[in-house]
């Protein structure tokens, strides 16, 4: 019994050295882990503060355009940096917030490149797709109104001329002229857009300043499409349809083809005020 007591002791007694010692050990261990750590830690610190990772210079951008509209120049006169600056400091969430800010750019990302240390800009221009033309107070002293002048993209974005001539001095302005306040198309300037975009019927002008009348000015002469809706993508297919008229017709004759109701398309004639019924349109 005595035997069995002493190697039972005996036995605890080398256990509890073992827990010791593995103890130790994770003390040790847990030790040199926050030792590499900090040593890691001080060495990258060092490594970021070092001159290398400066922006130095506007060469170490790079800018990607998606339209190329905005030379490299350009966009950098944009952006609101000085030099030299260190890497690490710099925002690049700022610095594409800023960009968007800006009426001629869409979209922007930033990155920072580290080999060699730089910057990379992605930029997506607005492309102006009309001319706009809002009429703004009445001059009191000759009765002339004044109009604002400004530029549209696709989506409906309204851009200052000024602004955007100055930094494209050397880019061509669309053909395509709006008139009227913008609150009176943006709705619905979209859906207009698209329709007279793939259209093959040439539209020159649209004119806004009639909420209960929107009228077109094409080749084929003015279009009257009443109050704009959701029939603008059918109005502007049937106008599409009636591209045989400018073989009948000289544009002198027409005074507008009316389009306000697409089931009954009328063309009103300047001669006698003539209304050709839809006898004469029966091929549409």
């Amino acid at each position: 019994m005595a035997g069995i007591i002493s190697v039972s002791r005996t036995d605890l007694a080398q256990r509890r050295q073992k827990l010791r010692r593995q103890r130790q050990m994770k003390i040790i261990q847990a030790i040199w882990r926050s030792f590499a750590i900090t040593v890691l830690a001080g060495g990258l610190l060092w490594v970021a503060v070092q001159p290398v990772w400066m922006l130095k210079a506007p060469k170490q951008i790079v800018m990607k355009s998606g339209n190329k509209l905005l030379s490299d120049e350009t966009t950098q006169s944009l952006l609101v940096l000085s030099y030299p600056q260190s890497l690490w400091r710099i925002e690049p969430s700022a610095i594409a917030n800023s960009l968007k800010k800006q009426p001629t750019i869409a979209q922007a990302i930033v990155r920072r490149r580290l080999f060699p240390p730089g910057l990379i800009i992605e930029i997506q221009e607005r492309v102006p797709v009309a001319v706009t033309q809002t009429p703004r107070e009445q001059n009191q002293t000759n009765g002339n109104k004044k109009v604002t002048i400004g530029l549209l993209d696709a989506s409906g974005v309204w851009m200052p001329l000024e602004k955007y001539t100055s930094l494209n001095p050397t880019s061509k302005l669309p053909n395509l002229r709006v008139i009227g306040s913008p609150k009176q198309y943006c709705l619905y300037w979209t859906q207009l857009h698209k329709a007279i975009s793939q259209s093959p019927v040439k539209v020159m002008e649209i004119d806004c300043q009639n909420p209960t009348n929107l009228i077109l000015k094409t080749e084929l002469g003015n279009v009257h499409l009443g109050v704009p809706g959701p029939q603008l993508s059918e109005q502007i297919k049937l106008l599409a349809q009636m591209r045989h008229l400018a073989a009948k017709f000289n544009s002198g004759q027409i005074e507008y083809i009316d389009l306000k109701n697409p089931e009954f398309p009328l063309v009103q004639m300047n001669q006698k005020t003539q209304k050709l019924a839809p006898k004469i349109l029966k091929n549409i």
